[in-house]
């Protein structure tokens, strides 16, 4: 895959050395860019249950809607790299964050007509503005710093895009969920055509909400110096790139499987949540209702991360992550196998062990690249289209029951594990691999 090359005054950015790498406003600045994206893709956990009565789709029709989101970055990261190494990584994020808001503005388009096509089709949109967010920042986060406290800083940062991820279900539980007949009656009541129109209306307001936040925080990014990356992040020139190759580092090679696998469960349990929590047999709760238990599980990945980032700075990344993996185990385990309200906090404690798991595979995947950085990153974020795979535990709830569709959920979190404990260990790692 093509990765943008490091940029420097000429791109926009500000060149970082010494003492005056004070990348401490920038990384303020980027954590809010972190914060929207994740606040505008949780907002899919709220709006699938809720596409899923104005359509009237099964849950593998449901789950298509989040698979579409992701496939979006594998069509989109490649593009993405290119854009960078054309205008620089400042006004590529510019550019994504206005993609975003284009795509937001479409779904209100959507709504009016209303129409699951076109639904589908601005999703993706909004999906490829994120995807070239992630393509710059992740990397950016990465190496901007210290290379030892690299996890550390890149959990920081993700766990304000986690309080993004809190605070969405309330947001969209209230103005979509909490203003629709399908958020608020009981689970199972069948709507009539008429009640299904006015539904697809209260995604309008939302939306448009979303699309001049997102404008005003390209305008501000726009007109803030980011610093440039060190110069031993830089991709290797073509003669050099010809002796090196991706393949030989295992933590890269088995961190782009892991990092699936990750996405699939972490995608699976949120979009499949409300539905879960509704069950008779579970909480017996409206939608509206089960979209606040939803925060609780981002709530407690946002914890999670900033616990995380505090507790790297002195244990080894790989160490932390083993512990979350076989603790997110056993609470999938525990969801699956039980019912009632032990079954739902159960699956609620998933987001406190999932918290650390992206911004971890990510580093640790990446860690001894050097100048292959920004290649193995690329490839990284094309890894998140993985998450498409969601349709597959669509298909199994639909087949076999929607609790044991948690059966997959628990072979991806033996899969994290399994790269914490083994796979995560660097071979052919670059000696002076430091950051600037």
């Amino acid at each position: 895959m093509a990765a943008p090359p490091v940029t420097s005054r000429a791109n926009g950015a500000t060149p970082v050395g010494g003492k005056a790498a004070n990348y401490g406003s920038a990384l303020t600045l980027l954590a809010s860019l972190f914060f929207m994206w994740g606040f505008i893709t949780v907002i899919n956990n709220v709006l699938l249950p809720h596409l899923r009565s104005v359509f009237e789709l099964d849950y593998a029709q449901t789950t298509l809607i989040e698979s579409v989101w992701f496939i979006a970055y594998f069509f989109a990261s490649i593009p993405s790299a290119k854009l960078i190494e054309r205008v620089g990584y400042q006004k590529s994020i510019v550019i994504g964050l206005l993609i975003m808001a284009a795509g937001a503005l479409g779904m209100t388009l959507a709504a009016s007509l209303p129409s699951y096509g076109v639904t589908l089709v601005m999703l993706f949109v909004i999906a490829s503005g994120i995807t070239l967010l992630q393509v710059a920042a992740n990397p950016y986060v990465t190496v901007i710093g210290p290379p030892e406290t690299g996890s550390s800083r890149l959990n920081l940062v993700q766990a304000f895009n986690s309080l993004g991820t809190t605070l969405a279900p309330l947001f969209a539980g209230y103005l979509i969920l909490g203003r629709s007949r399908s958020g608020t009656a009981e689970a199972g009541v069948a709507l009539t055509q008429a009640q299904r129109y006015a539904d697809a209306q209260s995604v309008i307001l939302p939306y448009v909400l979303v699309a001049i936040v997102l404008v005003v925080l390209a305008v501000v990014i726009a007109r803030f110096p980011l610093p440039a990356l060190g110069s031993s992040t830089q991709r290797a020139a073509k003669a050099e790139r010809k002796q090196h190759s991706l393949w030989k580092h295992r933590n890269l090679t088995l961190g782009i499987p892991t990092m699936i696998a990750y996405l699939l469960a972490e995608i699976g349990v949120a979009n499949l949540f409300v539905n879960f929590v509704s069950q008779p047999n579970i909480a017996a709760v409206t939608h509206e209702q089960a979209s606040r238990y939803l925060s609780l599980l981002w709530g407690g990945m946002m914890v999670g991360r900033f616990v995380g980032s505090f507790v790297m700075q002195k244990i080894a990344p790989e160490r932390v992550l083993t512990v979350f993996a076989f603790g997110a185990l056993v609470v999938v385990a525990i969801a699956t196998f039980t019912t009632g309200p032990m079954a739902m906090w159960a699956l609620i404690a998933v987001g406190l062990f999932h918290s650390i798991m992206f911004p971890t595979i990510f580093t640790l995947a990446i860690r001894g690249l050097g100048p292959l950085t920004e290649e193995g990153s690329g490839l990284m974020i094309m890894a998140i289209a993985g998450g498409a795979l969601v349709v597959v535990q669509g298909w199994l709830a639909d087949h076999y029951g929607l609790q044991n569709s948690f059966f997959l959920t628990m072979a991806c979190e033996v899969v994290v594990l399994a790269y914490a404990l083994w796979g995560s260990k660097p071979a052919n790692i670059f000696l002076d691999d430091t950051a600037a």
